[in-house]
């Protein structure tokens, strides 16, 4: 692509670099100068523009754009994800539903290596969408693109991420109480998290803050997809209260701890074939902490092993809750 100033004369046909303001509007960047523009801008008093124009091997930044587009994406209802209308060398990427966004972060970056004026940039790897939100966004920064960088990219990016829609519905959550009087905390919380993925609480069940109780509540838990345990009292130790609990019932504990904060206190495990995560105290509050990360990719039908919980320390310092009983700094 050729790009810089010409004769105002020469410019037919080229692309204007820059935006001009007209008395009765505006010349829009990236246009193609016709006859008429080329009137108005001389009738400006202008001699000279500042264009782009393609050579035979390049590629208008739209038709780019779209490409690779349609490389990352090459089938947009087994993606889940919508393209939207191309424009100023600009594609959008859509949810269809609610749902998680699986990327594959290698072929992102062997896309973006390809050529600096070729861009694709995406949410972060699992991040919760709703339906309708963006997910990721290609970019031609220039007017126009070799096609062999085109070929290139979209060759490397191809089928670089998806959306894994939300699939489980029936949730189940068991709460323990040291006191039968006191009102529970956690359920509008943890309802609204599941709501945005459309899950509900299909049980909620209550017992004391005992091994043997809340195991028998384990095992009376029917037909639910996914079991949470929130306990009144901190699970401090993988023989704490709740992991036995869900041993006792004849379940086991797969990860006791997590690598983010806050959050560090889930643990993950399996009930009869059902997962089951441990709540960290923090999920009372409304701010995202790291059983939304566990929570939102099982409810997503995207299996977690303690070897994941284990990866998830990078990135894994959230946001302070200074509703948090002990702080991670104290003032």
């Amino acid at each position: 692509m050729r790009f810089g100033p010409v004769p105002l004369a020469d410019a037919e046909g080229a692309i204007l670099a820059h935006s001009v303001a007209l008395p009765d509007g505006r010349l829009r960047k990236g246009c193609t100068l016709g006859p008429d523009q080329i009137a108005r801008l001389h009738a400006l008093g202008a001699t000279e523009v500042t264009v782009a124009r393609l050579d035979p091997s390049d590629l208008h930044e739209d038709a780019a754009a779209l490409a690779i587009a349609q490389a990352l994406v090459p089938d947009p209802l087994a993606a889940g994800l919508d393209l939207r209308p191309v424009g100023t060398g600009r594609v959008n990427l859509h949810a269809r539903s609610a749902g998680v966004v699986e990327v594959l972060a290698d072929r992102v970056d062997a896309l973006n290596a390809v050529d600096p004026m070729i861009t694709f940039a995406t949410v972060p790897r699992w991040q919760r969408l709703a339906a309708g939100e963006m997910a990721a966004t290609v970019k031609i920064i220039s007017y126009g693109v070799a096609a062999q960088a085109v070929t290139a990219a979209s060759r490397a990016g191809a089928s670089a991420l998806c959306l894994r829609p939300a699939r489980l519905r029936r949730i189940a959550l068991v709460e323990t109480h040291t006191d039968p009087n006191a009102k529970p905390l956690g359920v509008d919380a943890i309802s609204h998290r599941l709501a945005a993925l459309g899950a509900d609480l299909a049980t909620h069940l209550h017992t004391p803050h005992r091994e043997a109780d809340l195991a028998a509540s384990l095992a009376s838990v029917a037909e639910a997809e996914l079991i949470l345990i929130l306990t009144a009292s901190a699970t401090s130790d993988p023989q704490d209260v709740a992991p036995q609990a869900v041993r006792r019932a004849g379940g086991r504990v797969d990860r006791f701890g997590m690598p983010v904060d806050p959050g560090n206190l889930l643990f993950l495990g399996s009930l009869n074939g059902t997962p089951v995560i441990g709540l960290p105290g923090c999920v009372r509050s409304p701010a995202l902490n790291g059983a939304d990360w566990v929570i939102e990719r099982l409810i997503c039908g995207v299996p977690v092993t303690a070897q994941d919980i284990a990866g998830m320390g990078v990135g894994g310092l959230l946001k302070e809750i200074p509703t948090r009983g002990r702080l991670r700094e104290q003032k």
